[in-house]
């Protein structure tokens, strides 16, 4: 039984908190129920997120949760950026200047991590560690579970720690700026609740689903009357385009053409999402508009939504998974045997069981 100890008992009011986690989108709202919970245990401490240079946004979006940022030049062996080895020394600098009181990695499980964030030089240090590696105090680090999702681990962490849950669920707050610059950079956008959002994208090849299917479902969509916007990021307008020629029907192509506050506004408006188990998974779940998510390579146990009647998760049972290979080696098995089929039946159960969802839009923002 996990007994825990309260370390903000040991802590001033105004302390000083710093939480490492050095990610990607779908990972940091993965962290957002964390975040949440070490405010509301620590109202008046000065919280630092300590990231890759874009959460810099991330940051200011969560400001009821965060303070202040410090942007992470990498560090050999971890793999989400390049190191910048010039900037390191000052940034190791720069962290120890900060005294914090308590540093909290949330990056993973501790292996490289550990001795990176205790040479931040900060009072005390929390967070995750496997046996036989380095483990800074085994009284604020807890063992690391591969199996455990993503969303309680951080939770179980803070739990432990003496800051109680305050919810799973994930947040994505949305400003009236961000539906302005969905409707100046998207003039033929549909309006808000006729249209259904397909990314065919994912960071790694092997985790996406295949381009044609994509487009037998966007067209299945289209004949009963739903608009398709198509998205992705700007390095997968190639993907993207290959979806576009495959329809027979006319889509909407937003590929690279919305920053992250406008996407996230386009699909809240979204009767419905069909994507990847990537981050626009996670900011569908974080604007509670329904989405289909489709697991190839990725681990769903670790990432995949909490709320299974909301977000339908769709997977085949391979030996491979998580596959951890950019092109799968064996046949892409996990993708070749999730057919059209099924994600048509659970598109119509969802636009069924939703079909008086009314997404969120301010009025000044509809289309006129």
């Amino acid at each position: 039984m996990d007994h825990g100890v309260n370390v903000l008992s040991s802590l001033e009011a105004k302390s000083r908190i710093g939480v490492f986690r050095a990610l990607q989108l779908g990972d940091m709202l993965c962290a957002v129920p964390a975040l949440r919970a070490l405010r509301a245990a620590a109202p008046a401490a000065h919280i630092t997120l300590v990231g890759l240079p874009w959460a810099a946004d991330f940051a200011k979006r969560f400001a009821s949760y965060v303070d202040s940022f410090i942007s992470f030049p990498g560090f050999p062996g971890l793999p989400e950026q390049p190191a910048e080895l010039a900037r390191i020394p000052g940034f190791f600098a720069a962290m120890q200047e900060q005294r914090f009181d308590l540093m909290l990695q949330l990056h993973g499980s501790g292996v490289l991590t550990n001795p990176l964030v205790t040479s931040f030089g900060a009072a005390r240090n929390g967070g995750f560690y496997i046996d036989g590696n380095f483990c800074p105090d085994d009284r604020y680090f807890l063992p690391w579970e591969d199996k455990q999702h993503e969303i309680l681990r951080n939770l179980h962490l803070l739990s432990h720690l003496g800051m109680p849950s305050q919810g799973e669920d994930l947040e994505f707050p949305l400003a009236e700026g961000d539906y302005r610059a969905l409707h100046e950079r998207c003039g033929d956008l549909p309006e808000a609740g006729t249209y259904v959002c397909i990314h065919p994208g994912a960071r790694m090849l092997s985790r996406r689903w295949h381009a044609e299917r994509f487009a037998q479902v966007a067209d299945s969509l289209a004949a009963q009357g739903l608009s398709v916007v198509l998205t992705g990021a700007a390095q997968e307008s190639e993907l993207v385009c290959q979806v576009e020629q495959a329809m027979r029907s006319r889509p909407v192509n937003l590929c690279g053409k919305t920053e992250l506050g406008a996407f996230a506004a386009l699909v809240a408006g979204a009767r419905l999402v069909i994507c990847n188990d990537t981050g626009t998974s996670h900011i569908a779940t974080a604007v509670k508009t329904p989405s289909i998510v489709i697991c190839c390579g990725s681990d769903p146990q670790r990432w995949a939504p909490l709320d299974r009647r909301r977000h339908r998760l769709l997977l085949a049972d391979v030996p491979c998974r998580p596959c951890m290979y950019q092109t799968c080696p064996t046949g892409h098995a996990c993708a070749d045997n999730i057919a059209v089929d099924l994600v048509m039946y659970e598109a119509a159960a969802l636009l069924h069981d939703f079909r008086g969802r009314s997404p969120a839009v301010p009025a000044l923002c509809t289309p006129e």
